[in-house]
């Protein structure tokens, strides 16, 4: 194995350090799109501020004779596109393929400065990731890339889930892994052609009853322990897990359970294979408001995440309170990139109309005074006359949050209030002039 010491090195003269934690980004959906289709990709102009990420497919679903043509077009469109917030990747073919070599040389030459992430299919053990890892370093030098390439394993074969702990840990170029189930079925001679999803066979029955009458049966999830798995692997070494490909794209609500089932146990996101599947992942992996309120209330009652307290009439400690900080950290993500989730979470926002009528240099001013204008705390407002964007109607409030010398709770005054606990550490302080 690579010694510590030598684990966040360039693995070639002039190539860009590794990350040493992993870019902040919002990933609720992996919108494919394929590389040779030009109807298309003359939509993706429309589709790339809707999804978080967009992902040129050059391996399954292309035709062998249409390879070195999708290949160009993931490359026409990351030369015509400025993707801002949007996350831009590509699946290349798997290893072993007659196309490989020229999917990595090729697309770093043409726009590695435009790629984050490269997705790399049938990933078998660590050794994998070791090779794409030397090879993308020795193509970052030598095309002068300042930021390194992140790597995404697909999970679908037996010898991979096999090796997931060690694939997880494989290099610092590792961003998550996504489930494919469909090639995982087929590794396993599992007897089903779904892409996803469960099984009406695979069930459990209940006991025989007395009478005769029908037993009750539940349909069980095929994926649940490669999922449970893959989360550990993922989680354990600071990685994100997704969950991949559902095939029935017109079961949209079959579609939506297995997304929420993934959320639930720790996946960041899901593929998305049409553009209906993107306003399910939208959905599912973003917070719910309520639960998202919830879990500010409890980030405010106890906040520096140690003790006790009864909220709503439920016990809170140190546990459900990090719980908390999972759910309200993903909130601010998705606040960021969804105005009216923002809003519904109870948001400050950071930047448009808003922050115009507010005034650059008090914006600052409030930053500058350490206070997270993403956080737990709610600013009333009212419908401008407009009707355009909302005003603040409780600026003043902000006066007092910024000039707060020591640590406490801020006096609240009837409906229009403004509630933050102040940290151990007087994060609120006014700054030093």
């Amino acid at each position: 194995m690579k010694l510590p010491s030598n684990f966040y090195k360039p693995l070639a003269i002039g190539a860009p350090a590794p990350y040493r934690e992993l870019p902040v980004s919002l990933e609720r959906m992996i919108h494919f799109f394929p590389g040779h289709n030009e109807k298309v990709r003359s939509r993706l102009g429309e589709m790339i501020p809707q999804v978080d990420v967009l992902l040129g497919n050059l391996e399954d679903a292309i035709p062998a004779d249409a390879k070195d043509a999708a290949r160009q077009g993931v490359i026409e469109v990351g030369k015509a596109h400025d993707f801002g917030k949007t996350g831009f990747w590509v699946r290349i073919n798997p290893l072993n393929s007659p196309w490989v070599l020229d999917d990595i040389t090729q697309l770093v030459a043409e726009i590695g400065d435009k790629l984050d992430v490269i997705m790399l299919p049938k990933v078998e053990g660590p050794w994998d990731i070791h090779y794409l890892d030397q090879l993308l370093a020795q193509l970052e030098a030598k095309h002068g890339l300042k930021k390194p390439l992140l790597i995404h394993a697909i999970l679908e074969t037996a010898q991979g889930v096999k090796n997931v702990e060690e694939i997880a840990c494989a290099s610092p170029r590792m961003h998550g892994m996504s489930l494919g189930p469909a090639d995982l079925a087929a590794s396993r001679k599992m007897k089903t052609t779904r892409v996803g999803g469960g099984h009406p066979f695979y069930r459990v029955l209940e006991d025989p009853k007395d009478d005769g009458s029908p037993r009750i049966a539940a349909q069980q999830d095929l994926w649940h322990y490669t999922f449970a798995k893959m989360v550990d692997a993922c989680v354990a070494n600071d990685i994100r897990p997704f969950y991949g490909p559902f095939g029935d794209i017109q079961d949209q609500e079959a579609c939506e359970q297995q997304f929420r089932n993934a959320f639930l146990m720790g996946c960041v996101g899901a593929w998305s294979l049409h553009p209906n599947q993107v306003a399910i992942a939208k959905r599912v992996f973003s917070p719910d408001p309520d639960e998202v309120l919830f879990a500010k209330k409890i980030l405010n009652a106890m906040p520096d995440g140690t003790g006790v307290a009864m909220i709503d009439g439920k016990m809170q400690d140190d546990a459900t309170w990090k719980q908390a900080k999972v759910i309200v950290d993903l909130a601010k993500r998705v606040a960021e990139k969804d105005p009216d989730l923002a809003k519904a979470y109870g948001f400050w926002p950071r930047s448009g109309k808003r922050r115009e009528r507010f005034g650059p240099e008090r914006h600052e001013l409030i930053e500058s005074a350490g206070v997270d204008l993403a956080g737990p705390f709610r600013i009333d407002e009212q419908r401008a006359p407009d009707g355009d964007e909302v005003e603040l109607t409780r600026l003043q409030t902000l006066d007092e949050l910024v000039s707060a010398r020591r640590p406490g709770r801020l006096a609240r005054d009837g409906s229009n209030q403004l509630t933050r606990e102040a940290d151990a550490a007087g994060r609120h302080r006014r700054p030093a002039r």
